[in-house]
């Protein structure tokens, strides 16, 4: 029988599977389906603009006055209007929902993470365990889960783009432009970049807007609200004092020198994923072998993410954060460094496999431990936390986008190479510090109501003994 801190964790697991299924197998497709004038990726830097914007200030007033549940419910709602945005695809359309989507995702991560955390504290006392034991296998049930939303969503997308007729082979004079060799004067001359049938993409976007209503409602009805007395407690409380300090939240944990170190992590993390989905989908395998196969590429990725995001989230226990934070970092090194020199061709069919799965067993690392690292530092603090977490994520996003379709693909490669090795210095640093002076556990008896009335029974006989 499973626990009730467990059970939740599935249900926010597969609810976010469901809505990834949808936004995650479009977010794939945007550098290629909608490629005219760069529209697709200038959507999606709208999207992690707005998240930079909301994480400023809407996680911590969301989450303190709804709870973590129906946070969630209300900003998977935002997710779910980019699909309809891509029914009609326009600068209008795609702007207009990228931007409400946008809005809506950093609460939604920061509740998820807050709810996680608060989970695994929970189990770890009830189970006499560390939390960030606890933390790390919840991050690492929940990614293993949710990384699979990259099968379902691009699977869809290739069975159905799979039936398009207007499917041509690419010809051998263009290859020469993938890959690295790739730069402006070639951005929208080579490859197989024809956009599929209308009306296949309806019917997939169909499928995408149906999954993300059934998200909405399986969380709405199967989460349990594990917060619901603090969020009707802080709305209780309708001081000026009380607001301001919750709307300054995020921009007052700034001024701690752990989270500044580790800026320039979270900001990878937007980096590589960015280069994946937008750099890798569209010059590597729509260029070489069609918009067809990047489904079936990111479903290799998905499949590879979700089993090592398990993975990770367990061992880590055994291994300790640094060796797998470092094993990351050698298997993107390596990935860059061969995708500047290698030059893909259709013959080579079982390599571009390869480098998605690597890539996902890298990205299960960077998404478990850096959450993780988060709820263990700042567990004082979670709801600032993990709006700095998607406010410093989505600012690597939007830098990378930003700059996609205006420099070669050589120069991204090596701008992500530099942030990496950036990124490995700062975190070995604040892991020196923490080593050197660990984070105090907090006490979490607060969302158990039977220990809380103890302890308030407690508190009370200490008064009646005083007086």
């Amino acid at each position: 029988m499973i626990s009730r801190n467990t059970k939740n964790v599935l249900v926010v697991s597969f609810g976010f599977l469901l809505l990834f299924t949808a936004y995650g197998g479009l977010q794939s497709l945007q550098s290629s389906l909608n490629a005219e004038d760069g529209m697709g990726v200038i959507s999606l830097s709208v999207i992690y603009a707005a998240i930079i914007l909301s994480s400023m200030f809407l996680p911590p007033i969301m989450i303190k006055n709804l709870g973590c549940k129906w946070t969630i419910v209300i900003s998977m709602a935002c997710y779910v209007t980019y699909s309809f945005g891509n029914l009609s695809p326009g600068w209008a359309s795609l702007m207009s929902t990228s931007a409400i989507l946008g809005m809506g995702g950093s609460p939604l991560w920061s509740a998820k993470c807050t709810y996680l955390t608060i989970s695994g504290n929970l189990q770890g006392q009830k189970d006499n365990k560390k939390g960030q034991d606890v933390i790390n296998q919840y991050f690492g049930v929940f990614f293993f889960i949710f990384q699979s939303s990259a099968v379902w969503g691009n699977l869809m997308s290739s069975l159905i783009f799979g039936q398009d007729t207007n499917i041509v082979k690419i010809p051998e004079e263009n290859l020469q432009f993938c890959g690295a060799a790739l730069c402006m004067e070639n951005f929208t001359a080579t490859g197989n970049t024809t956009r599929p049938e209308k009306r296949l993409v309806d019917t997939l976007l169909g499928c995408y807007i149906g999954v993300g209503l059934l998200a909405i409602i399986f969380v709405a009805v199967f989460l349990d609200n594990i917060d619901r007395d603090q969020a009707c407690e802080f709305r209780q409380n309708k001081g000026n004092k009380s607001f301001c300090s919750t709307f300054l939240a995020t921009f007052t944990l700034l001024k701690d020198p752990k989270l500044l170190m580790l800026i320039p992590l979270t900001m990878y993390s937007g980096f590589e994923q960015s280069f994946l989905s937008s750099e890798y989908t569209k010059n590597y395998v729509t260029c070489a072998l069609g918009i067809h196969y990047v489904g079936f590429v990111m479903i290799c990725f998905g499949a590879a993410n979700s089993l090592c995001s398990f993975a990770f989230g367990r061992l880590a226990a055994y291994t300790g954060r640094i060796a797998l934070f470092c094993l990351a970092a050698g298997i993107n090194l390596g990935c860059l460094l061969a995708l500047l020199y290698w030059k893909p061709h259709p013959d080579e069919l079982p390599v571009f496999f390869v480098f998605s799965a690597l890539w996902g067993m890298a990205d299960a690392v960077w998404q478990t431990q850096t959450n993780a690292l988060y709820g263990v530092l700042f567990s004082e603090h979670k709801e600032a936390a993990f709006a700095n977490y998607r406010m410093w994520e989505s600012l690597g996003f939007v830098i990378a986008f930003a700059y996609s379709t205006y420099i070669c693909l050589s120069t991204k490669i090596y701008i992500v190479l530099a942030v990496l090795a950036l990124t490995m210095v700062t975190y070995l640093y604040v892991e020196y510090n923490e080593y050197k002076l660990p984070t105090a556990q907090v006490s979490y008896d607060v969302y158990n109501p039977e220990k809380a009335d103890v302890k308030d029974m407690n508190e009370k006989y200490v008064k009646q003994t005083e007086i």
